[in-house]
């Protein structure tokens, strides 16, 4: 695509790459016809080739208005059109990149700044949301429908791990909302992975990916949450610690992305790539593991919901479905498995229509094979999916830990 940047825009920190980028793009429009809002609206400027024209016209110094700023929104950065793209367009970095013009260009409304600093400030908090998490189970009653769907219906508390005590060692994501929301995920993780010969290092320093942040208007905070996170991670990662686990995909893919947001800060550059390289979705760590020796045979109808983050992002779609086929699960087949749930990080509460839609489009997928329980590999594809108050949906790991003989000679249960 033909395009000519305004002087102000090539004074951007990105401006090449946003040109770059702007010009791999052919126009054919292969990517609205896996877009979800696309789907939705119908709306030319609400999918992918249309948001890429919009940035196209703020970047070559034409005026930015709210209704820019609304396409752009609207968008779930699920990266469905990154798969479909024959040309390789990265896309959501030209995302990242227009949406910080836009929104340092158009005024939010105080409403939409109140929410989004508040989400900013509550969901990055491990400590303030469980206590507002445990507010909002006493008055669950007195609460509006979306915020009480916001509620677990049930925590499976987190059961004892095991103490760190093998030559093998990984650090583990812990997680902003994950601990509150279903703390037995990592714990049951550390379990599994204990049989397997493997420790988890606690890095209590470590906090929230930075996701949080950088997708609601505040970029430089988000990269700022990167270097803590970094410099938590790096002793450990100096001492031999073989990768850091995610059991969140939503995380995963934003630490994957840590060595490319961070190549231009000279202290942290080969950090955050030495950091990105080590960063491992917990499939592809157990996909490496004989997981015969864990002993489980389990015949459990489940639909997997493969969450965004994991097949478009990180590219590891069938990654776990193939990893619970081995393990003898019964999986059903899920019809349009590529559309994201609507979740999107904090989308459910910025967009809850379309978010909503969504949602309930992909339940009526995943239940299309009538499971027992529906998995993911993602705490907001799971928190989201489950707030319907359909069929139940837990984090695969769980289900995997669950069915765990109750004794292993030689091994901690």
């Amino acid at each position: 695509m033909q395009t000519t940047l305004s002087e102000q825009a090539r004074q951007l920190p990105r401006a090449e790459e946003a040109e770059s980028i702007l010009r791999t793009c052919v126009h054919c429009g292969f990517c609205n016809a896996t877009c979800p809002t696309y789907q939705l609206l119908g709306d030319e400027l609400d999918g992918p080739r249309g948001r890429i024209y919009l940035i196209k016209q703020v970047l070559e110094g034409n005026e930015v208005t709210q209704k820019t700023q609304q396409h752009l929104d609207r968008c779930l950065s699920c990266r469905n059109c990154e798969t479909t793209c024959p040309s390789g367009v990265d896309y959501h970095n030209l995302l990242d990149i227009g949406r910080a013009v836009v929104d340092a260009a158009v005024p939010r409304s105080l409403d939409q700044r109140l929410l989004r600093e508040g989400l900013r400030s509550i969901v990055p908090n491990p400590g303030l949301f469980k206590a507002l998490l445990s507010s909002g189970q006493v008055f669950r009653a007195l609460l509006p429908d979306t915020l009480r769907a916001k509620l677990p219906r049930r925590v499976y508390p987190a059961k004892q791990r095991p103490t760190a005590r093998h030559t093998r060692q990984v650090l583990m994501l812990e997680g902003c909302v994950q601990p509150s929301l279903s703390p037995n995920t990592n714990a049951a993780t550390a379990r599994v992975l204990d049989r397997l010969g493997i420790s988890v290092t606690p890095a209590r320093e470590a906090g929230c990916c930075g996701a949080v942040d950088y997708h609601l208007d505040a970029q430089a905070a988000g990269l700022d949450r990167a270097r803590r996170n970094i410099d938590a991670w790096w002793p450990s990662i100096e001492q031999g610690a073989e990768a850091i686990v995610q059991t969140a995909s939503g995380c995963g893919a934003f630490i994957k992305d840590y060595g490319h947001l961070l190549s231009t800060d000279p202290a942290y550059a080969e950090k955050a790539r030495k950091v990105s390289a080590l960063a491992k979705d917990l499939v592809e760590v157990l996909g490496e593991e004989p997981l015969d020796q864990l002993g489980i045979h389990s015949d459990q109808r489940l639909a997997f919901h493969c969450p965004c983050t994991l097949q478009h992002a990180q590219k590891l779609g069938g990654s776990v479905e193939a990893l619970l086929t081995r393990l003898g699960f019964n999986l059903t087949f899920v019809p349009d498995g590529h559309l994201c749930c609507g979740s999107a990080g904090t989308y459910s509460l910025t967009q809850p229509e379309l978010s909503r839609q969504l949602r309930d489009n992909k339940l009526n997928a995943l239940e299309s094979g009538h499971p027992e329980v529906i998995v993911t590999a993602n705490i907001g594809c799971q928190s989201h999916l489950d707030g319907a108050g359909r069929t139940p949906v837990r984090h695969w790991i769980e289900l995997v830990e669950a069915a765990l003989p109750s004794s292993n000679p030689g091994v901690s249960p």
